[in-house]
């Protein structure tokens, strides 16, 4: 009885594997191709992505793109590189047939734009697919067409060195996919940036673009970034550049392009464009270190334009993490953070000293001038601040006390900004050797006392004021160990900060410009600062800014009184900081229309 029911259950688990075997199978090649097309040929943009790369990696000093209804209908990339043999043109329809890599430790050293052999093959699967290529020391071409990847013809042509490759009806066999693209002026769009990324990264390729025939833009081959870009965004943003060209010889990392200067920023992020080995990438990573380095140096909510080309060795970065290529990831993330922020920073540094007129003060001012510090709360937003009666008295006429010494003690020329009027009580009316300028007198205010406050602070230390009762803080873990890890920091600058308990700390003293009911805010608002850039900048240096930032909150109001020398002194104060463009809450300090914009305007005579 036993060995029947054996036999019963060991027939059964053999038919039940039976049919499960019976139903995987291998997918047909179409399919497979069809697949890896929805991850790799996301939509038109993808196709003239992969395309420009392979002209590229050919050698390619010339590349014409032509499309029509947003690529959905009709796309020809056409070159001068190098081109295929017939025998390399049949093999580069194959599913990961690459010239680039032999195996996978090559991944480590990829210096190529295309290297998985999945574009042709993906994009030939899922539209009509002409490939025409004619390679050096071969008489006549090779053209082949595939419809749905499937081969319709191969035969010879006539053609020079190079390729052309056209892709009809994308995504016709596909009509799920193609659902989802969006409408033509869109994707017309998205082709038209993405290509003008490729010829910031190439100035010395040529690039023409067509869209249903009309030329979108044409550049010739650049030896000058500056004119690319020129010739690609406009002249306007050109002249609004400086040069970038930092080097760590220890690590071989060097940061080259152009970007903003000071006080020039954007609505969007699609003018800030990073580049790793010329290749255009999304970075977080350069992304974060390019907007903090910027920091309080552009209005808040803005973007700094810039073109920014990181080199560093090809192990050191991951280029294959993306099905696009799109993302990269870096084997040492803070490493490169803290380059990029560093060699953005020294840049702006020195072209805001440089920009500087040689009438500007340039002396600054001691400890004994920093004007009594307000009390407000911790929010980080002038707007919001409100002025206690001891706050008030921090006036804009008792701020620019300071900078009359400075003045009077200084040996300057005559100023370059001349005072025509005050306008509305918080405007200034200037006239410069460059234009007229409006002078916000709450912005530059706040401007002059910050880097005055910054200054004192860094040379000295803050008086301290015990609390009569201790006040205690429960953060959140992370929180708490940011707090722990700059606690001894943050106790050298008038604070006494105690851990008191497992995520809890107790507050036993304050600077002597801080009132006790702000305690908790500030030291919450202080942690998150930390955690978001403690670990890329001096953590002393970013305690000191939120200190003279929370120190200016008080700063001048529309309704105080101010004599017009104040405001001339106000100005030259301004012009002496190492970051006037902005206050240090990212709003801009003036805006000047120069003498070119008026006799546009008006028309020479």
């Amino acid at each position: 009885m036993e060995i029947a029911l054996q036999a019963v259950r060991s027939a059964s688990i053999e038919e039940s594997v039976k049919r499960y075997m019976s139903s995987i199978r291998i997918l047909p090649d179409r399919v497979a191709n069809q697949i890896a097309a929805g991850e790799v040929i996301e939509r038109p943009v993808a196709v003239v992505k992969e395309l420009v790369e392979n002209s590229i990696d050919a050698g390619a000093t010339r590349i014409e793109v032509e499309f029509r209804n947003g690529g959905k209908s009709y796309i020809r990339i056409e070159d001068n590189g190098k081109g295929m043999s017939p025998d390399e043109a049949l093999l580069s329809l194959e599913r990961h047939a690459t010239s680039k890599i032999r195996e996978a430790a090559d991944l480590n050293e990829v210096s190529s734009f295309g290297f998985r052999g999945e574009a042709l093959p993906s994009i030939a699967s899922v539209s009509r697919f002409t490939l025409r290529t004619r390679a050096e020391g071969w008489e006549h071409g090779t053209e082949i067409k595939i419809n749905g990847g499937k081969l319709i013809e191969k035969k010879d042509c006539g053609m020079p060195i190079g390729t052309v490759i056209e892709v009809a009806q994308l995504f016709n066999s596909v009509p799920a996919r193609r659902k989802f693209l969006k409408t033509d002026p869109t994707e017309s769009a998205h082709i038209t940036y993405n290509t003008r990324l490729f010829a910031v990264a190439h100035p010395r390729v040529a690039f023409r673009v067509l869209d249903s025939g009309r030329t979108i833009f044409q550049s010739p081959a650049c030896e000058d970034l500056r004119d690319r870009i020129a010739e690609i965004w406009g002249r306007s943003l050109a002249e609004d550049l400086i040069s970038v060209d930092v080097s760590d010889p220890k690590t071989g990392h060097r940061l080259t392009g152009l970007t903003a200067k000071p006080g020039v920023g954007r609505s969007n992020r699609r003018e800030l464009v990073t580049l790793v080995n010329r290749r255009p990438v999304d970075s977080r990573t350069l992304g974060f270190a390019v907007l903090d380095a910027y920091h309080g140096r552009i209005q808040k909510g803005r973007y700094p334009p810039a073109f920014l080309f990181l080199e560093i060795e090809p192990q050191e970065v991951d280029v294959n993490v993306h099905p696009a290529k799109r993302e990269v990831r870096f084997r040492n993330d803070s490493a490169i953070r803290r380059f990029v922020l560093g060699s953005i920073t020294d840049t702006l540094r020195a072209a805001t000293e440089a920009e500087r007129p040689r009438a500007e003060l340039r002396a600054p001012a001691s400890k004994n001038e920093v004007d009594p510090l307000p009390n407000s709360t911790p929010t980080g937003h002038s707007e919001s601040i409100p002025m206690t009666p001891r706050a008030a008295k921090t006036t804009l006429t008792s701020a620019i006390t300071g900078s009359q010494k400075l003045a009077e003690s200084a040996k300057v020329s005559k100023p370059s900004w001349r005072l025509i009027s005050l306008l509305k009580g918080q405007y200034g009316l200037f006239d410069t050797p460059r234009g007229l300028v409006m002078l916000h007198l709450r912005y530059a205010d706040q401007r002059v006392r910050f880097e005055r406050i910054l200054k004192s602070y860094k040379e000295s230390t803050p008086p301290s004021q015990r609390m009569l009762i201790p006040h205690t803080v429960e953060l959140e873990p992370l929180a708490s160990e940011a707090l722990l890890t700059h606690l001894d920091s943050i106790n050298k600058q008038g604070f006494q900060v105690e851990e008191f308990g497992r995520h809890f700390y107790r507050i036993e003293a304050l600077p002597a410009w801080l009132e006790p009911e702000h305690a908790e805010g500030f030291i919450r608002d202080m942690v998150d600062l930390l955690r978001q850039r403690g670990g890329f900048r001096k953590e002393s240096e970013l305690i000191w800014e939120s200190v003279a930032k929370l120190a200016v909150g008080g700063s001048y109001r529309r309704k105080d009184n101010v004599s017009e020398a104040a405001v001339q002194q106000l100005a030259e104060a301004l012009l002496a900081c190492e970051t006037p463009h902005t206050s240090p809450f990212g709003k801009p300090t003036f805006s000047e229309i120069s003498w070119s914009e008026w006799e546009r305007r008006f028309g020479k005579e």
